[in-house]
């Protein structure tokens, strides 16, 4: 039996593949590394720039990110004071750099005071001469955090993506995934954010919480059409170590591959398109902006403390936990660091030619355009069939169709994105990650 074979006979999510090599590969470097010296032979005219807020009112029972729940009241204001002077830092160093698209993330961003979020535009426009309205900007936030005031704050900064997690409309169920909400708060949020006229709504949704069916899931993307976001995205749930809901001792009944068919098939006959497992978008909705940006071959440059910053061959950010004292441990140096170690990275991971391909391979395969085979040699001067043979098994178990231009993966291969990626994962990471001390 193929490896692929045994990964099949077991449950399609094993992993959530949204970068290569995950952060839990991520190792101290021998030697600080100088962004210089990381960016010199680097193309930086098309940079994604992502700032990332550690900050939250509660943590999800199901979240495994890098945030700090209820944090003490100055934290915040600490926070910000040092990610500015981190943006003064990498700007200095990286004074070329033209980006093509901002993402604002966490955490959660609107935990912020409205004068707080009106600080962070300030470091984009004075640190960085950058302003959303110049190109795509996403920002996430959570009903209990939006107000009128931040809301026309975004609105006003020119962000044309708000991106709001909901997770269910079912209060109970929200509750048994560790996440208490009312359903009035989420519908108030909706409100305010539809009213205000930003471009892209985003609504995030969980499949797979205790207690929920089909018929409950299908009630909660109902709701949630009402609102007629642009786009959806739909999570299976995971239930992972040091979160809340991992340190249940409860059996969870994995009805999830149902629940996912059920709401993709509801999405599909009210005028919405897959992009890849987790995300739909409107048929009719116009996109904002044009952009040149590929997560396959272009760089990111994030800033603040939990943000990731890759180029072709060096992933680096600071360290990684999820249980509470270890990310308050995190935050707590990154607030003491001296503005010069802001230039050099100090954790992360190199990439050798193997794993630069095999992140295009599974960055690609895992959409619906799925991976364009003349892309790919442009890129590394060679066919990927030849670099990766094996990939001619997701054919064989009808879960690819092979072309001489593409390799796409049919609806079966789609929903097995979860067990796909995790199988591309090369020895070197697979054990990085399992030996991985997260606290």
């Amino acid at each position: 039996m193929s490896h692929l074979q045994t990964l099949l006979a077991e449950t399609p999510y094993l992993a959530y593949s949204y970068a290569y090599p995950h952060k839990s590969a991520y190792r101290p470097f021998a030697r600080p590394l100088p962004l210089r010296q990381i960016w010199e032979p680097e193309d930086r005219t098309d940079l994604s720039l992502y700032l990332h807020l550690p900050f939250c009112e509660y943590r999800c029972g199901f979240c495994n990110l890098f945030t700090l729940s209820n944090p003490e009241d100055d934290l915040a204001a600490q926070y910000l004071q040092q990610l500015r002077i981190e943006a003064r830092q990498v700007r200095d160093q990286l004074p070329d750099f033209h980006f093509s698209q901002l993402a604002i993330g966490g955490g959660t961003p609107t935990y912020l005071e409205p004068d707080e979020l009106a600080q962070l535009f300030d470091i984009l426009q004075r640190e960085l001469n950058t302003s959303p309205a110049q190109f795509p900007c996403s920002l996430e936030a959570s009903p209990a955090t939006l107000t009128a005031e931040k809301v026309a704050l975004i609105h006003d900064q020119g962000i044309d993506r708000l991106s709001l997690g909901i997770q269910s409309f079912d209060e109970q169920e929200a509750l048994s995934i560790g996440r208490p909400q009312k359903r009035r708060e989420i519908v108030e949020a909706l409100e305010l954010v539809r009213n205000v006229g930003i471009p892209t709504l985003n609504l995030d949704l969980i499949y797979g919480a205790d207690g929920q069916t089909v018929d409950s899931f299908r009630d909660s993307l109902q709701q949630a059409l009402a609102f007629q976001p642009e786009e959806l995205y739909l999570y299976p749930l995971y239930v992972r170590p040091l979160t809340g809901l991992g340190r249940k001792p409860q059996q969870w009944d994995d009805h999830r591959l149902t629940l996912y068919r059920a709401g993709r098939d509801f999405l599909f006959e009210r005028g919405y398109t897959q992009h890849s497992l987790r995300m739909f978008r409107r048929t009719d909705a116009i996109q904002p902006h044009d952009t040149q940006y590929c997560c396959q071959t272009d760089g990111m440059i994030g800033l603040g403390c939990g943000a990731r910053s890759y180029t072709s061959r060096i992933h680096y950010s600071s360290e990684y936990a999820v249980g509470r004292s270890g990310v308050a441990a995190i935050i707590a140096h990154y607030l003491e660091q001296e503005p010069e170690s802001f230039a050099s990275a100090h954790y992360g991971v190199e990439l050798d030619r193997e794993e630069q391909q095999r992140r295009f391979l599974i960055m690609s395969l895992l959409q619906t355009t799925g991976l364009s085979r003349d892309f790919y040699s442009r890129t590394f001067g060679g066919d990927v069939l030849n670099h990766f043979p094996d990939l001619r098994e997701l054919e064989e178990y009808g879960l690819a169709r092979i072309t001489a231009d593409t390799i796409i993966l049919t609806p079966a291969g789609l929903e097995r994105s979860d067990t796909i990626g995790p199988w591309l994962y090369s020895e070197q990471v697979l054990q990085r990650m399992e030996t991985f001390q997260c606290h």
